[in-house]
């Protein structure tokens, strides 16, 4: 019989951290917690192989889990010695998802599970206290109301508004015991006004409405959002963790809080988090009060006034401080904890890996491998080389001038600058116009995972550091200021106001996540030095990988970042971005609409000295490291006229009729371009462009050469070929411009040749080509292109259809495809290496920065990977995990 439900409770467990697969992060930690003396709530935890069983038969359960889950049940009874639907002393219970990997406020949660008209009447008794008893009752009904009846929940905050205005009062905690006695009546008359049935009374009812309520949740659309954003596969399903209820909301000796065992937004070495006092875990993570600070230090770098819980509850303190170092050690990483405080007891409600800044992963990773804790392959496999984006955030820069309207708390670290926009669904439009834009919203829910995704940043009037906005803002790496209290919204005219100043919809503003600030107008950024931390774990990285990382570049400025970053070389040097420039773009149009090859070699001998400068500016930055020049590759009418000053200005230069320039324009135009008149194809019909380019590079070799007093190897690459006839047809045109220059100068630079192999045919053909190349550098743009069918310009259409379908995993320009661009790109490396064991292989499409694909290509033996300069640090990062996670 399958094992469906595992218990927890007493100091003992049926599971542990390892089953994170079948018990969730959550329900594994759980376990773990209790087998390690951690006071844990007992509980159950039912596991995602119950929701995947769910989906896979119609949204039914496995015969065996009603009686696992009473079993499970019986067992909570005996160690609280309590009664789940007891008319005198009731079991509450907690329903919460746990996915495999943290997926913060996506899937949905129940708490105060099992009250009903009878049971809120035994809790008032047994507390002693009927308010708390109907606040909890109240509680549940509004959470089941909208997460298992689908009742919108503000229909519920609308009636508890009314009451405070008629009982004259602001605050929740304000509400008197009678009054959420009416509240829960009325609150009960909307689920019958609602659904036509009353709220259910029966708990087991409750239970079993609850447990669906979660598994559903794991394909509600902020849960899909989140897991296509952060890579999580649908079929790892969520677990369903039922717990005892513990009441941080009984009184003022109780409380509910988040605690971060490091600052996840620094990584400083000192705690961090939030609590609030007479409160439920949601007040906390909602943002629905701001909350005071965990420890002293905290209070006073935010200048709070009120009292932190290292002073107003000292003994609690120490405890909880004391389970943070157990914790960590035990976990060897930085913890985000939730607990709650009973009656002076302190409950662990939750542990995992806490969500942080790429600055404090970098932090924490080198601190925690300096205090013995864990090894540098640990360390270098803690950072995920996608967050080193991150670390290229603006800061605002501190000579400019700034008027700050309004200051809330430094959620979410760096600078950033929009137009205002008060939903989600606009952010995104306006995002996908081009449009930078800020998220201003009272608080953010999971609901607004989209808009946040789309947004430079987000500015929120309530909530503290561990809300929502906060929690999501920085594992996307977006600025958020939180908790900006002065700030009024008016969501309903779109606009929000503080003091007399009123902002708008569309206006401008800009916000400091790091201090907090909130700014009319745009203020200019600087970008931020990398720290200390950050060029030691690239050290280690560079010390564990294997492939070597180049750059794609061609500009100074770009060869300048790319060895700021660390690249190896240059992995693919566009020449055709220097065609574009405005000094020589006359010139090359004068060469493509020469008639013959006398005029086309005049016009080439005015590009010729700027293309040669080209190169000595890189060969100079880039020293002795390899270069690799790819010739001319777009179609020629890329490069054509198309205003009526530009083809004046063409007609003049050649003495023509501008009729006869446009129409040889339309001539020129290619009806698919992509696979038309490009790259090679082009060196056949107008050799002279690449002898041009060639020359030019060999020139440029000796020049530097002699200057720098070192050896420049140029590495010579043909795009787009074919066949072995094709790249032999090159080759001898390399050499015989070779022979000339060796003859001319007396010298030749040592150079290689190679292909770009970016078609089927190439790949397919990967042995007779390798057989006279040096190098062969896989172009996946194009080669991904040619072999889905699909143009990358024109996918958005229905590439996410063909994801949100499951017919692809991912974007196959962002991912490369394993199973068919892949299996090209391995059969390849395998074939050239057959006919060549020398062949140089690399990669220098968009792949080349994707850490996914670069594992791939650590895998299948490529040699290096090149990818854009700001990504270098990424693929260096990637490589290195490639290397320890496959020894």
């Amino acid at each position: 019989m399958n094992k469906w439900v595992y218990n927890f409770g007493a100091g003992t467990a049926e599971g542990d951290a390892s089953q994170k697969n079948i018990l969730g992060g959550k329900g594994a930690n759980l376990a773990e917690m209790n087998n390690i003396g951690v006071p844990v709530p007992p509980g159950l935890t039912i596991t995602t192989e119950v929701c995947n069983y769910y989906y896979d038969n119609h949204q039914e359960y496995p015969k065996e889990l009603n009686d696992q889950l009473n079993l499970a049940l019986q067992n909570i009874e005996k160690i609280t010695g309590v009664k789940f639907g007891d008319s005198k002393s009731p079991l509450l219970l907690s329903v919460r998802s746990g996915a495999r990997a943290s997926m913060p406020g996506m899937m949905d949660t129940v708490l105060n599970l099992g009250l009903n008209d009878i049971t809120v009447e035994a809790l008032a008794n047994k507390s002693g206290d009927e308010r708390f008893a109907f606040d909890s009752y109240r509680r549940f009904i509004q959470m089941y109301g909208d997460v298992v009846l689908g009742i919108d929940s503000l229909e519920f905050e609308e009636i508890i508004e009314n009451q405070k205005e008629i009982d004259n009062i602001i605050l929740d905690t304000e509400v008197s015991a009678h009054s959420w006695k009416l509240i829960t009546t009325k609150f009960k008359a909307l689920v019958k006004e609602k659904t036509g049935n009353i709220f259910p009374q029966n708990p087991i009812e409750q239970l079993w409405g609850s447990i669906s309520a979660v598994f559903n949740s794991w394909m509600n659309q902020r849960a899909i959002t989140y897991r296509k954003l952060n890579d999580i596969p649908q079929s790892w399903g969520t677990a369903v963790n039922v717990q005892a209820m513990v009441f941080g909301n009984m009184g003022d000796d109780c409380c509910t809080g988040v605690a971060f065992t490091r600052n996840p937004s620094t990584g400083e070495n000192s705690y961090y988090g939030e609590y609030l006092i007479n409160a439920q875990g949601e007040d906390v993570v909602a943002g629905i009060r701001t909350p005071q600070n965990l420890t002293i230090k905290e209070k006073e770098e935010q200048n709070s006034e009120s009292l932190s819980m290292e002073e107003s509850i000292p003994q609690i303190y120490k405890e909880l401080v004391n389970i943070f170092k157990k914790l960590e050690a035990h976990y060897l990483d930085m913890q985000d904890i939730e607990f709650t405080v009973q009656k002076n007891k302190l409950w662990i409600l939750q542990t995992r890996s806490g969500k942080r800044t790429t600055t404090a992963a970098v932090k924490i990773a080198v601190e925690m491998q300096k205090e013995g804790l864990i090894s540098k392959q640990v360390a270098i496999s803690r950072v995920d080389p996608l967050g080193l984006d991150q670390l290229l955030h603006p800061t605002l820069d501190p000579h400019a001038d700034k008027e700050i309207i309004s200051r809330g708390l430094p959620a979410s670290p760096g600078a950033a600058s929009g137009r205002v926009v008060f939903n989600s669904e606009k952010a995104v439009e306006m995002s996908k116009n081009g449009e930078e834009v800020i998220l201003v919203r009272m608080e953010t829910s999971p609901e607004d995972i989209h808009g946040m995704h789309a947004a430079r940043g987000i500015l929120t009037s309530r909530g503290g550091m561990t809300s929502h906005a906060a929690v999501v803002a920085r594992g996307m790496g977006r600025a958020c200021v939180a908790g900006a209290g002065d700030i009024l919204i008016d969501h309903e005219n779109n606009k929000f106001s503080v003091g007399d100043m009123v902002v708008n919809s569309g206006d401008i503003i800009t916000i400091d996540g790091s201090l907090g600030e909130v700014i009319k107008g745009e203020v200019p950024t600087i970008m931020p030095e990398l720290s200390k931390n950050f060029s030691e774990l690239m050290q280690w990285a560079d010390q564990y990988r294997k492939l070597n990382v180049r750059a794609n570049a061609e500009t100074p400025i770009d060869v300048k970042t790319a060895i700021e970053f660390g690249a190896e070389g240059i992995g693919l040097c566009r020449t055709e971005h220097m065609f574009f420039d405005n000094e020589r773009i006359l010139a090359v149009r004068e060469m493509i609409f020469s008639d013959t090859m006398e005029e086309r070699r005049k016009a080439l001998e005015k590009i010729f000295p700027m293309q040669k400068n080209d190169f000595i500016e890189i060969f100079k930055l880039m020293k002795q490291l390899p270069v690799t020049i790819r010739l001319l590759d777009p179609p020629l009418h890329e490069f054509l006229p198309k205003e009526k000053e530009e083809l004046e200005e063409l007609a003049d230069l050649l003495g023509s009729d501008i009729t006869h320039i446009r129409s040889r324009s339309l001539q020129l135009e290619e009806q698919n371009p992509m696979l038309g008149h490009r790259g090679c194809r082009l060196g056949v019909t107008f050799p002279e462009i690449y002898e041009m380019q060639v020359r030019s590079i060999f020139e440029s070799s000796i020049e530097v050469s002699k200057s720098l007093n070192i050896e420049i190897k140029p590495e010579i690459m043909i795009p787009l070929i074919i066949s072995e006839k094709e790249f032999i047809y090159f080759k001898n045109l390399v050499e015989n411009i070779a022979k000339n220059i060796e003859q001319e100068y007396g010298e030749l630079p040592k150079y290689l040749i190679g292909t770009m192999v970016e078609l089927p045919r190439a790949a397919l053909n990967a042995d007779s080509i390798a057989s006279h190349a040096d190098f062969f550098s896989f172009g996946t743009n194009d080669l991904t292109q040619t072999t889905l069918g699909i143009s990358r310009d024109d996918c958005s259409k229905f590439l996410p259809d063909y994801i949100d379908n499951n017919i692809l995993d991912n974007d196959p320009f962002i991912s490369i495809d394993l199973n068919g661009v892949g299996k090209l790109v391995s059969n390849a490396v395998k074939d050239g290496l057959k006919s060549n064991k020398n062949v140089k292989l690399g990669i220098c499409g968009e792949h080349g920065g994707d850490p996914k694909s670069i594992d791939f290509f650590h895998n299948i033996g490529l040699d290096y990977v090149s990818c854009s300069p700001y990504r270098v640090p990424i693929a260096r990062l990637a490589a290195a995990q490639a290397r320890i996670k496959n020894k």
